[in-house]
């Protein structure tokens, strides 16, 4: 019987890579849970006009506003001047943070302003819930709630959200045909019809989502940027790149509905690190490899499963307009999808244009590239679970 070193080394490679997957999988579903939450999710602002008053209820950060972050562009607070103040206020009891709101509202309401057709109206803190502890694995979220008179002949209201606030999300309600709107930092919105009628046609919902989809990629989706880097490093023959991408856009695909659905619903203090770990996995697999086996569309296809969730979480944070989820699901998909795209074309014009059909591309570019790929993906694993 022959035997062949090149190929039983290829096998204890792949065991190995197999192995190291399994530990961090295994590490990211059992261990504690105690890594800071520091994903920002944009604010969420429901509001109504009822009798002539309006209440709008926020979903926000109320840390990240009293640390005076600059969310704008931002997907970390680790990524924000002054993230210490911010995180001594995430370990503050939820009655100290329901205070120092309320004594600062005065500056949060410098940024958020209404307007009654031309009329500025007076906006008064009705009440700030803030939970007792900040979890370890989640951002701890307060409602805050807002009330104003509003004159009875107003035909529209117009809403500002303030510099360096980040995103929301504004959803009109009790109306037929509603708004709903996706604002950043210094945006203000169109004059939204009181009694309703300003809802998004499906084109515009579906192109509205489009930039949202693909915001998550670039810039903001640094794990997901490495993980299809770690695709394309694998080989630059078309081929096995259309493969890999199919099977990781077939599977995200199908999570992304799922969970958006809220048919499937994974904790991301168990997603993310999974993720991390993913990114690991194909990294490694580049350095052994020499091509596409018939294993890895298979592989790519399980972890397009995990972004996916990924994926949904996101989307879920941005509330998708209840008459026109489809459109919004598809437009938020497609960005992704151009998100990817531009990564590739970005990483072959860099690279793989000028140097790939060089006899040492694997050695001096696609394996040290992937080593670091790697490592970095090591360094989320231990982060996400531990840190």
């Amino acid at each position: 019987m022959y035997f062949n070193p090149k190929s039983m080394a290829h096998k204890l490679a792949h065991l190995l890579i197999l192995s190291i997957f399994s530990v961090c999988v295994g590490v990211a579903a059992f261990a504690p849970q105690n890594a800071r939450a520091h994903e920002l999710n944009p604010t969420v602002m429901d509001y109504i006009v009822e009798d002539g008053v309006l209440t709008m209820a926020l979903r926000l950060n109320a840390e990240a506003f009293l640390a005076d972050l600059d969310l704008d562009g931002l997907a970390d607070t680790n990524d924000a001047d002054g993230v210490g103040g911010y995180d001594s206020l995430q370990d503050a009891p939820g009655v100290d943070i329901q205070a120092m709101f309320t004594k600062k509202v005065g500056g949060f309401l410098e940024g958020l302003s209404v307007n009654a057709d031309e009329t500025p109206l007076k906006l008064d803190l009705v009440s700030i819930q803030t939970p007792a502890i900040a979890l370890p694995e989640v951002a701890r979220l307060s409602e805050v709630t807002f009330t104003s008179d509003v004159p009875r002949s107003t035909q529209a209201l117009t809403m500002a959200w303030g510099q360096g606030y980040g995103e929301i999300v504004i959803r009109q309600q009790g109306v037929d045909e509603p708004y709903t709107g996706f604002l950043v930092g210094g945006e203000v919105t169109p004059p939204i019809a009181i009694y309703g009628g300003a809802a998004l046609t499906g084109w515009e919902t579906f192109v509205g989502y489009i930039p949202v989809g693909f915001d998550h990629i670039l810039p903001k989706g640094l794990d997901h940027i490495l993980f299809v880097l770690g695709l394309f490093f694998l080989s630059l023959r078309m081929g096995a790149l259309l493969w890999q991408v199919t099977a990781f856009t077939a599977a995200h695909t199908v999570t992304l509905a799922l969970g958006a659905l809220g048919i499937v619903n994974v904790p991301g203090s168990i997603v993310e690190p999974i993720i991390a770990a993913s990114i690991v996995y194909v990294a490694v697999e580049n350095i052994f490899s020499n091509g596409l086996n018939k294993w890895r569309p298979i592989v790519v296809f399980a972890f397009g499963l995990l972004h996916g969730l990924g994926f949904a979480s996101v989307l879920g944070d941005f509330g998708l307009p209840t008459g026109q989820f489809i459109p919004a699901l598809l437009g938020f998909n497609i960005g992704v999808e151009l998100g990817q795209l531009t990564v590739i074309a970005i990483a072959f014009l860099a690279v793989g244009l000028l140097f790939g059909n060089k006899p040492w591309y694997k050695s001096y570019i696609a394996n040290p590239a992937s080593a670091v790929i790697a490592l970095v993906g090591a360094y989320w694993v231990i982060e996400r679970v531990f840190l």
